[in-house]
C-alpha cells in the first residue's frame, strides 16, 4: 500500500496554455517517472474542480500536491488548501510545472519553465513559507471570500483581465494575447474614483484612479511587476495605485509596467501593510492570479506564511533557504 503522506498528488488542468496541459502531459509524466516521483494523476473536468480536488486529495491522506497549469489551477487549489480541514494549509508541499499562459506565480520563484528543470526543482526540495492573501468582495450582492497566492489587480488591470477572459472563450489563443486585451481596453476605459485604506489609514480618498495592484508576489498579467519590491514573506500587501492617466500618457509608460520601473511614473504611488480595504464609485471589479470575481468594496487580509511551495535554487540561494534541503525529508515513494 502506498504512503500517501509521501506521494504526490497531481492536479492537472488539460485546458491551460491553450490545451498544452493535454498535449504536454505524456512528455510530463514520463519526467516525473524518469525522476522516479510517485505521484497519482487527475484531470479537471470543469472551472473550480482543482479546488475540489484539492480537499480531496488533503482529505485522503496526500500531503505533496503538483499542479500542472496555470496560474488559475494554482488559484483554484491554493484555495482548496484553505477549505480543507484535515491539517494545517503549511503541513502540504505545493509545486507547480506551469503549463499556462501567463505563469506569473513560478516567475517570482525562479521556477523555469523548462519541464525537466521544473521537475529537477521538485526532486531537490527547496521550499519556502509564502504569505497568502484573504479576500472579501460581492457577487451578485453576495458577499464571498477567496484566496490568492499571487496578485490582485483592481481597475484597468481587471477590466483587461475581463477582456482577455473573453477573447479566451471565443477562441482566441496568442501568446500576445493579454497585451491585445490591454491596447483594446486603452481606449475604452474609464477611472474611477478609490477611497483606500491601509492598516487603518486613509490613504487616498474619492481619488480617480486608473489603475491598482496588491499583492504578495510582484508579477502579473504575463510579465508585468506592478508590485517590483514585493517580499513574499513579510507579513504585508504591496501596493501600488496609479491615478488617472489619459491615453498619451499610458502609453508613453507602458514599458513601466514590465522592467520595475514602475514608480518612475508621476501618477504612481507605492503602499505597504497588513490589511486593504477598497471602495469604488461606481462599483469596480477585481482579478485575482488572474481569475475574475466580483465587485467592490472589497477587503485584504495577509495570512502570515501560510503556505509552503517548491522554489528554484537560485531564489531557495538568495532566500538562504540551503538548510531545508533535505534528501530524506523529500525522498519520493515509486
Amino acid at each position: 500500500m502506498f504512503d500517501l503522506d509521501a506521494r504526490w498528488f497531481v492536479i492537472v488542468n488539460p485546458v491551460a496554455g491553450s490545451g498544452r496541459g493535454l498535449k504536454d502531459w505524456p512528455i510530463i509524466s514520463k519526467l516525473l517517472r524518469d525522476h522516479a516521483i510517485g505521484y497519482d494523476a487527475v484531470f479537471t473536468e470543469k472551472k473550480y474542480h482543482a479546488t475540489e480536488l484539492a480537499v480531496e486529495a488533503v482529505n485522503k491522506g496526500y500531503r505533496r500536491i503538483v499542479v500542472v497549469g496555470g496560474d488559475g489551477t494554482l488559484h483554484e487549489t491554493v484555495n482548496g488548501l484553505f477549505i480543507q480541514k484535515k491539517c494545517a494549509t503549511t503541513d502540504v508541499l505545493l509545486a507547480v510545472i506551469a503549463v499556462g499562459t501567463g505563469n506569473d506565480w513560478i516567475r517570482m520563484y525562479g521556477i523555469p519553465r523548462k519541464y525537466t528543470e521544473a521537475i529537477n526543482a521538485i526532486v531537490a526540495g527547496y521550499s519556502f513559507l509564502q504569505d497568502a492573501g484573504r479576500i472579501s468582495y460581492y457577487e451578485s450582492f453576495v458577499h464571498q471570500v477567496r484566496y490568492m497566492a499571487n496578485v490582485a489587480g483592481l481597475g484597468f488591470d481587471a477590466s483587461v483581465n475581463r477582456t482577455y477572459n473573453r477573447l479566451k472563450e471565443r477562441g482566441f489563443y496568442n501568446k500576445w494575447l493579454y497585451i491585445i486585451g490591454t491596447l483594446l481596453m486603452v481606449f475604452r476605459f474609464r477611472s474611477k474614483r478609490f477611497t483606500v485604506r491601509v492598516d487603518g489609514r486613509e490613504v487616498l480618498k474619492n481619488v480617480p484612479v486608473f489603475s491598482g495592484a496588491i499583492g504578495i508576489g510582484r508579477y502579473n498579467g504575463g510579465g508585468m511587476q506592478q508590485m517590483p519590491h514585493a517580499v513574499a514573506d513579510d507579513g504585508l500587501f504591496d501596493v501600488t495605485m496609479i491615478r488617472r492617466l489619459n491615453n498619451l500618457k499610458v502609453f508613453l509608460h507602458f514599458r513601466s509596467l514590465y522592467n520595475g520601473s514602475i514608480y518612475k511614473v508621476p501618477q504612481s504611488m507605492f503602499f505597504r501593510g497588513a490589511k486593504i480595504t477598497v471602495e469604488s464609485t461606481p462599483e469596480s471589479p477585481v482579478e485575482v492570479d488572474g481569475e475574475a470575481l466580483g465587485y467592490s468594496p472589497f477587503e485584504f487580509t495577509v495570512v502570515p506564511r501560510a503556505l509552503r511551495v517548491i522554489v528554484g535554487e537560485r531564489f531557495a540561494e538568495a532566500s538562504g533557504l540551503q538548510e531545508e534541503k533535505s534528501d530524506k525529508e523529500m525522498k519520493m515513494s515509486s
